[in-house]
């Protein structure tokens, strides 16, 4: 049942993803408001067709679909080809959403259902995105395309990272050319929410506590061998926007606080692992969905835990 709070903490945090995305538009034009443009009208028209063949109330006034289809939008690359960001909708509002039961009753996080289909789907087309202009400055985005920094990091055939670190690759100071800023408009967004108490910030702090670690063990200065320093793979693709509005689903995240770290450092654990030695240079959505995969048993053992401690 969609209640006036629930409608509240939705669009409060649809509005903490806006710091975010004004950077984003401010590296990469328009791109991610055609990605919006696509995303908005068919996730709502999805949400009202899911609604009506459930026998609903028919609204997209809770703010659910506009979050789902905000955070999908930003995870893909700007421009994305309508067609693909359609079939991710479908996964994430029809398969994800309201085939487990509708908001409150999905398992597993809609918008990384979505984005895991299209990515398994269509890697090439997740794959390319907009070069950057070797400048800091707006919307400068050349006419090419090219790999994700993770994807050239990952696959730098021998070269330290002082080598393959150059702007022309889509490298920044510390992050992903553009998205070290994106991801601290993120992060502005998510602190917020964290001081408003809308999310769990345990989640996310165990995620970006695991991922910081793992990378300081595998860092070593920054050989050849090199995993990565912390700032780069926080700062790098969409880590803040995943830990702050996608692994902080209440729905699809444990109840119990100690349960809530576990989750966390499990996902960062996970994104760390598959970043570095996976087949994919990023596995946030992979990470999420086994993760929330996880969320019963933790859960169970917790509420065995407290019933035995109060019995």
């Amino acid at each position: 049942m969609v209640t006036k709070s629930t409608t509240r903490i939705m669009w409060t945090v649809n509005a903490a993803l806006l710091p975010g995305l004004l950077v984003l538009s401010y590296y990469y034009g328009w791109g991610y408001v055609a990605n919006l443009a696509i995303a908005l009208p068919v996730g709502l028209a999805l949400e009202v067709v899911c609604l009506k063949a459930r026998g609903q109330q028919v609204t997209v006034t809770d703010g659910s679909a506009v979050t789902t289809t905000l955070i999908l939008a930003l995870a893909l690359p700007p421009n994305t080809p309508g067609f693909v960001i359609a079939i991710a909708m479908l996964g994430a509002i029809v398969l994800a959403k309201h085939l487990y039961g509708g908001l409150g009753h999905n398992v597993f996080n809609p918008a990384m259902v979505g984005y895991a289909l299209v990515l398994v789907s269509f890697p090439q087309a997740l794959a390319s995105w907009p070069l950057l202009g070797p400048e800091l400055g707006p919307a400068l985005v050349d006419a090419n395309t090219g790999a994700t920094v993770l994807t050239t990091f990952k696959y730098r055939e021998g070269l330290t990272v002082l080598e393959i670190w150059q702007p022309e690759a889509g490298f920044g100071y510390v992050g992903g050319l553009g998205w070290e800023w994106a991801n601290g408009g993120f992060l502005l967004g998510g602190l917020y929410l964290c001081w408003r108490r809308l999310i769990a910030w345990r989640v996310a702090a165990g995620m970006l506590l695991a991922l910081g670690l793992l990378a300081i063990l595998w860092y070593d200065g920054g050989s050849s061998a090199s995993a990565g320093s912390p700032l780069f793979h926080w700062l790098s693709a969409g880590t803040m926007l995943a830990a702050f509005f996608v692994v902080t689903d209440p729905v699809t995240h444990p109840n119990d606080f100690s349960s809530q770290w576990l989750f966390g450092l499990l996902v960062g654990t996970l994104t760390f692992v598959i970043r570095t030695w996976g087949s994919y240079p990023d596995g946030i959505a992979f990470a999420v969905i086994v993760a929330n995969a996880a969320t019963p048993y933790l859960n169970h053992v917790f509420r065995r835990r407290h019933a035995q401690a109060t019995g």
